[in-house]
């Protein structure tokens, strides 16, 4: 269906119906696990971006205009603004602290929804109503795949140690080993004195790989206490969507 001069009532109808919808279908799933941008959030971004391509239609008439006056006017400025202030509402779904790096899915996911809202207040249905499914789609389905694809995990571990000690060769190789199955390893950052000659610090990067769910932190942080004194043990975290 492409988008008439002159939409009826009953065709807007149907176009705000069926953006009610799809924003809810997606909406659900951010709702369901818990994100910031969940069921009403997603409907009324969706529905907003509809409402601006209805009203984008109702301007495009013949009526009174040559055929070359039509060609050259620039409606489309108004869902284009639709789409930048849907990048602040993204921006501000994306939170970072640290390492740490949070809802990046949602803000795809606004944006998604925002242009299915215009293919369906613009009145491409067939096209929306695909985005739609194929939106559902990568939320639903594709997450049982992304769990089950190993994923990177880091964590910053800081020990104390005899500073004749060969703890630059000694820890790696302790990770390396008890971490095989998780291709595990540990990368020396630094070292400094404690001011205690007994002493010294040794900071690392530790790296490993385990499917989303599964905790591994814990094992590693046993691994290096059955050696070491540790004094620090930061993790740092990928984004959660």
């Amino acid at each position: 269906m492409n988008m008439p001069l002159s939409p009826t009532w009953p065709d807007i109808a149907l176009r705000l119906a069926l953006t009610m919808v799809a924003g809810a279908v997606i909406g659900f799933n951010r709702e369901a696990r818990g994100h910031a941008a969940g069921l009403r959030t997603t409907i009324l971004v969706c529905l907003a971006a509809s409402v601006a391509m209805v009203q984008a239609n109702i301007l495009l008439t013949l009526s009174g205009k040559t055929l070359s006056s039509f060609v050259v006017m620039d409606l489309m400025r108004l869902p284009l603004g639709v789409l930048t202030g849907v990048g602040f509402i993204g921006g501000g779904a994306i939170l970072r602290k640290g390492d740490l790096l949070t809802g990046v899915t949602t803000a795809a996911t606004l944006w998604l929804v925002t242009i299915i809202g215009l293919c369906l207040g613009g009145g491409q249905l067939a096209l929306g109503i695909c985005a739609t499914v194929l939106g559902v789609f990568t939320l639903w389905v594709l997450k049982r795949v992304d769990l089950a694809i190993p994923h990177e995990h880091w964590a910053r571990v800081v020990v104390l140690d005899d500073p004749g000690a060969d703890t630059l060769r000694d820890l790696p190789a302790l990770v390396a080993a008890k971490g095989r199955a998780t291709h595990c390893q540990a990368y020396f950052e630094s070292r400094q004195e404690t001011g205690e000659r007994a002493q010294a610090e040794y900071a690392f990067r530790l790296a490993w790989r385990c499917r989303p769910g599964t905790d591994m932190s814990l094992h590693v942080l046993t691994w290096i206490q059955s050696r070491y004194q540790v004094k620090c043990f930061d993790m740092a975290s990928q984004d959660k969507g």
